[in-house]
């Protein structure tokens, strides 16, 4: 006999994979440079939906969220009172998040869904400058930082096709994330030797598509693990490059905050 009859996608042009480094939650209250890069990014594309894979949400299996209505976490302490009140009225997307835990099942990665987890900064603020509008879904999918940045390529890279779903796939981490590199007292200080470098040798191995080497950056790159004392924020950039295929990664540098955050973007298609 026959089965039910397979659903499959319509074709579509194929959609982004942008990493942003979403620094300091007040990043929209400090500067003027960096959301405007990220809202000039988010005017080149038009996806159905969005995927992000933040810094802030981790859990030790894949957990995908399929809220309709997300709640906005406020997951900071000690900022000016606007950043608490601001709003990213967006709505999720059950079927998007059913989807992701299938695609992850075909590559043999396990996967849960949460069904009350809201959208977190590392989410929220990026997208409030790129998406303002908040009128296109958005789902979150979590980190494993046990697991490293072999584990992450490989979560990209089972995604990917998600792309071709109409699916903008957004990884939002950090380039640099150790706050003894920060001048808390100085947003627009300038910027720090030992981030500058991190930061450039990680541009030279995206345009090189050395992943390799990024995997060991601990040990190759200057300054390698002071840059990330730990891994959370770094491994967005990994789920990136997954899911780029064989395309290059292009850089966005809009500047580096308080001194030691380097901002840097890299967007794929």
């Amino acid at each position: 006999g026959f089965g039910p009859p397979m659903i499959q996608p319509q074709p579509q042009p194929v959609q982004p994979v942008i990493f942003v480094g979403h620094g300091s939650p007040d990043t929209l209250l400090s500067s003027t440079v960096t959301p405007a890069a990220w809202r000039r990014i988010g005017e080149q594309f038009h996806p159905n939906k969005i995927l992000c894979i933040s810094a802030h949400w981790e859990s030790e299996t894949p957990t995908v969220s399929t809220v309709a209505k997300p709640d906005l976490i406020y997951d900071f302490s000690g900022f000016p009172k606007a950043l608490y009140q601001m709003k990213y009225p967006v709505a999720g997307d059950p079927s998007l998040g059913h989807r992701v835990r299938e695609v992850l099942r075909q590559a043999d990665i396990p996967c849960r869904e949460s069904a009350t987890r809201g959208i977190d900064h590392g989410a929220w603020c990026v997208l409030k400058a790129m998406y303002p509008e908040a009128d296109i879904p958005v789902v979150q999918l979590s980190l494993q930082p046990s697991r490293g940045p072999e584990w992450h390529l490989r979560l990209g890279r089972a995604l990917g096709p998600l792309r071709r779903e109409g699916v903008l796939i957004l990884c939002s981490g950090a380039i640099t994330h150790n706050f003894d590199w920060v001048l808390f007292d100085q947003p627009h200080g300038a910027p720090l030797p030992q981030a500058t470098a991190f930061a450039d040798w990680v541009a030279d191995r995206v345009a090189h598509a050395d992943h390799g080497a990024l995997v060991d950056y601990r040990r190759l790159a200057p300054r390698g693990a002071e840059a990330h004392p730990t891994e959370e924020h770094f491994l967005p950039l990994f789920v990136a490059l997954g899911a780029s295929g064989d395309e290059i990664p292009r850089r966005v540098a809009p500047e580096t905050l308080y001194g030691g955050l380097c901002m840097d973007c890299y967007v794929i298609g």
